[in-house]
């Protein structure tokens, strides 16, 4: 689940910040004003996603790495 919303939160901020869909969408509404302030929301938001992302990836190896030794452990146990 967390993977997921960090591998979506950086596509979509990703693709707010390369390309004007969010400019346009703006200039649409009437907030053209705030084009000019993007950078210091979307900048920090992407390095967020980003940052999450690599998180979630980092848990999950983790997680894969213990499910590993605890069936390794227990196919090499002698009680079972």
């Amino acid at each position: 689940m967390l993977l997921r919303v960090g591998v979506v939160g950086t596509v979509l901020v990703a693709l707010c910040c390369f390309t004007p869909i969010l400019v346009i969408l703006l200039g649409s509404v009437g907030l053209a004003a705030l084009t000019g302030h993007l950078d210091l929301v979307l900048l920090p938001a992407l390095a967020g996603f980003i940052g999450l992302t690599a998180y979630a990836l980092w848990c999950r190896k983790r997680a894969d790495a213990c499910c590993r030794n605890a069936s390794r452990d227990s196919r090499s146990s002698p009680n079972a």
